[in-house]
């Protein structure tokens, strides 16, 4: 296969976008826990809760900041790689990514050292403030990257002038309507459920070693906790994002479904795999009349296969079928964590289970695992559109770019991601061994 600029510069924006989302997916999270644990170490005095406070903050400094600096290099690419993207939708997408660095970054850069250093310089009062303005400038960092690549997703007030840029004509729609909100509130609790899930599987491997024992509960009954109460609500949302895809983007929505034909009383695709040379499923495991239930709540109803849609702005199949299938996978295995041992605390035998923390245990990275494979749902499924209807991600590339030039950059991002960043991932992994007690992992804790 001959590989061109846009190919090349494809994989380098999904490798810098694949790393660089793993962070702020868990420092999102990280940041409100943050909070609420300092408010419960002041509203409650018990030490635990400043143990654990200052055991996750080192290890949200550390990740936050290699969130940063790999979301400043994935910006560089728009003018590199993207340069007419850049040009045609800079007027919208320029002043929603420069928002954030005027609210986001503003509030993080402020509070965060307030944060890391001090504590024993400010109030308590101040000290938790400091706390929340930092989970608020997280938070919004997601919110103005969810309203432009929401945007992307389904355009909506905009209008292209006669140089053929596409302006902004309603900024209240853009930043208000209900698929941005709709979206956004999906990938913030699936922030949250990152971290729940990274923190409930820490505290069932300290549980399962049999150190930092009332810190370890702590940590898993508020992991197990926060998942189970955020991940039927991220359901809901994820549906409500489905019918979104469904009425706005038809290829996407039939590839996910696994659908080629279109019909009345459709069957929900459990499992296939899809042909697209032959426009079938070679192998497919299906619930009759399901996919017409699930999509729109009549058995009835027309639902449109992907050969409805012309062969130009088709969906690639594979990733956005299976990507989604991994996402509502995983998903159910966080319910099934946090209702089973949320209820294992109830009769407090959680401690005697041992292989439901072992489960608990490996679960460590399906929340990213999750968001992972639901951007890709979404990014690959937009294809062959950069900004659907609009935009083409061929026309989008950089003309001058060539092939040499593109493989160099690519080269060189990998390289020095793997090397500088391997150190970082090395660094927060001792912490972890570390544990949260400052006199060594064999401590016993009194509380």
């Amino acid at each position: 296969m001959d590989l061109s600029a846009l190919d090349i510069s494809r994989i380098q924006f999904a490798f810098v976008v694949t790393f660089h989302i793993i962070f702020p997916s868990f420092t999102i999270g990280l940041a409100a826990w943050l909070a609420v644990l300092e408010w419960r170490n002041q509203a409650t005095g018990n030490p635990v809760y400043r143990k654990l406070f200052d055991f996750w903050v080192r290890i949200f400094a550390v990740s936050f900041g290699m969130g940063v600096v790999s979301g400043i290099v994935m910006a560089f690419q728009f003018g590199t790689n993207w340069s007419v993207l850049s040009e045609r939708t800079g007027p919208i997408q320029g002043p929603l990514l420069g928002y954030e660095s005027f609210t986001a970054f503003i509030l993080e850069a402020t509070f965060l050292g307030v944060v890391l250093f001090g504590r024993n310089k400010v109030s308590p009062r101040a000290f938790l403030t400091a706390c929340v303005l930092v989970a608020l400038g997280t938070t919004l960092s997601s919110f103005w990257i969810m309203a432009n690549n929401s945007w992307m997703q389904v355009p909506v007030g905009h209008a292209i002038d006669a140089t053929g840029r596409i302006v902004p004509t309603d900024w209240q729609q853009i930043i208000g309507g209900h698929v941005f909100l709709t979206r956004w509130l999906h990938m913030l609790l699936a922030a949250y459920l990152t971290t729940a899930t990274v923190v409930a599987a820490t505290g069932a491997w300290y549980t399962l070693k049999g150190l930092y024992k009332t810190t370890a509960r702590a940590m898993l009954i508020w992991g197990m906790g926060l998942m189970a109460v955020f991940t039927p609500i991220q359901m809901g949302f994820g549906h409500l994002a489905g019918e979104i895809i469904r009425d706005y983007q038809p290829g996407k929505f039939a590839a996910v479904e696994g659908r080629w034909e279109s019909g009345t009383r459709a069957p929900l695709v459990v499992a296939a795999w899809p042909d697209n040379k032959a426009e079938k499923n070679s192998f497919e495991i299906t619930i009759p009349v399901l996919g017409s239930v699930v999509d729109s709540g009549n058995p009835d109803s027309y639902q449109r296969g992907i050969k409805d849609v012309p062969a130009d702005e088709r969906a690639p199949f594979l990733v956005p079928f299976y990507g989604f299938r991994i996402m509502v996978g995983l998903s159910l295995l966080m319910l099934f964590i946090g209702w089973y041992g949320s209820w294992h605390n109830y009769r407090k035998s959680i401690e005697k289970s041992r292989w439901f923390l072992h489960v608990a245990a490996i679960s460590f990275p399906i929340g990213w695992i999750c968001v992972l494979a639901g951007w890709y749902t979404a990014e690959v499924g937009r294809q062959p559109w950069v900004v659907t209807g609009l935009l083409r991600t061929s026309d989008a590339v950089t003309p001058s770019l060539t092939l040499n030039h593109a493989l160099t950059s690519l080269i060189l991002y990998v390289t020095v991601y793997l090397i500088i960043y391997s150190f970082g991932l090395r660094y927060i992994w001792n912490l972890f061994k570390k544990g949260p007690s400052n006199d060594g992992p064999n401590t016993s804790e009194a509380v």
